[in-house]
């Protein structure tokens, strides 16, 4: 399973994400061939790349020279404009997420609905280059999961079509809502509204270096270079194995218990941290049919559990026993849909594929609410979600 850490200690960027994950192999003229699907405007910007350093470290700035200066774009449009494309259906997923979150942001400060949000900065053609191009560098690069340490807050003012805006700008801040920010960067602009919206989007906020097999290294610059701090964006590449822990299996046989007891300690188990409960029929001594009470416990949680378990059936005894568990890593990600928001689980394989699934506790709520059947909810939702990518 490849994955990447952002080492954000000078910030990040649109565009100094883009060169970071160019260094990392992606070739330019792929990215340039892909973003062709897009259909922007016919010469509306060249693209270009440039080796350089920052405070005595080497680094890739990626250029966009805009030759189309309509700067004005409706969020709607942008969205309208990716779903249109011919570009792969990950990369649209994750080109409009970012999007989605750069608009609700901006809806946030605004006070507008998110449809009518109207962008200006982020809007131009050489922002929604940098989304896409990062989308596209992902796709290319197999990337499974994302990882992001804190971000610097930054300091001082900037100006903006809205007028002079203090830094972090205010969607800077909407976006960064969660996240672990520091101070220990100086002042000026370290993270722009696209760069967080990439890192809300898309990367597993305020995380540690992960374990892993770093393969190669990536360094964005960003085009300012700040006296304090070498401006550049670390990109960590690499692969891990599925996660693994140590946790136990806990059973007990039962024959002179009720059903009631033991669905009530089954909620209990699992409201005091268990990890599964489940029973299997069994047939025990004197010909009496019984039930294999079984669950699963965090190592930390042992103790606890069979304690509790014990106070709430009959039994008089456990047998447990440790085993190791690898998991996929998962992920949560809310998908807007015609009945209202839904969270969405994801999980990706060590051979890059992606499945999700809705929660079914959302899709039960919007069920009961609506007064709609809950397998309509289910295969409507999932539809929405397949023509959305």
């Amino acid at each position: 399973m490849k994955i990447l850490y952002f080492d954000c200690y000078a910030g990040i960027s649109g565009d100094m994400t883009v060169a970071a994950l160019l260094d990392l192999g992606v070739p330019l003229e792929h990215l340039q061939r892909e973003l062709e699907k897009l259909r922007l405007p016919e010469h509306s910007c060249t693209l270009s790349t440039e080796p350089t350093r920052r405070g005595g470290m080497p680094g890739l700035m990626f250029n966009v020279e805009v030759h189309d200066h309509h700067t004005h774009r409706h969020y709607e449009a942008i969205d309208r404009m990716i779903s249109d494309s011919e570009l792969g259906d990950n990369v649209k997923r994750v080109s409009r997420s970012i999007f989605r979150c750069l608009a609700e942001a901006e809806a946030l400060v605004h006070g507008v609905a998110v449809e009518d949000v109207h962008f200006h900065e982020v809007g131009a053609v050489d922002s929604i280059i940098d989304i896409v191009a990062t989308a596209i560098c992902l796709e290319y690069l197999k990337v499974s999961m994302l990882y992001a340490s804190p971000l610097p807050l930054g300091g001082g003012f900037v100006e903006t079509e809205h007028g002079r805006l203090p830094i972090p700008a205010p969607a800077t801040v909407e976006l960064m809502k969660g996240m672990t920010v520091h101070t220990g960067c100086g002042t000026g602009e370290r993270v722009t509204p696209t760069g967080a919206a990439i890192i809300a989007a898309v990367a597993k906020p305020n995380a540690e270096q992960p374990v892993m097999t770093i393969e190669r290294t990536g360094n964005g610059a960003g085009q300012k270079d700040f006296p304090d701090t070498p401006n550049i964006l670390r990109v960590f590449y690499g692969s891990a194995e599925p996660a693994s822990e140590q946790i136990f299996v806990v059973e007990s046989n039962i024959d002179d218990s009720t059903p009631q007891i033991l669905g009530y300690t089954m909620e209990r188990l699992l409201a005091a941290g268990a990890l599964d409960v489940w029973f299997t029929s069994i047939q025990m001594k004197k010909n009496r049919p019984g039930v294999m009470f079984s669950f699963l416990s965090p190592a930390h949680l042992l103790d606890q559990l069979c304690s509790l378990f014990l106070q709430e059936t009959t039994a008089i005894g456990v047998r447990r026993y440790q085993v190791s568990r690898s998991k996929l890593e998962r992920r949560i990600e809310t998908v807007h849909t015609r009945f209202g928001d839904v969270r969405f689980k994801s999980v990706t394989d060590s051979n890059g594929t992606t499945r999700s699934l809705p929660e079914y506790d959302d899709c039960r709520s919007i069920a009961m609410e609506q007064g709609i059947p809950l397998q309509q909810i289910l295969l409507e939702i999932a539809n929405e979600k397949k023509e959305a990518l």
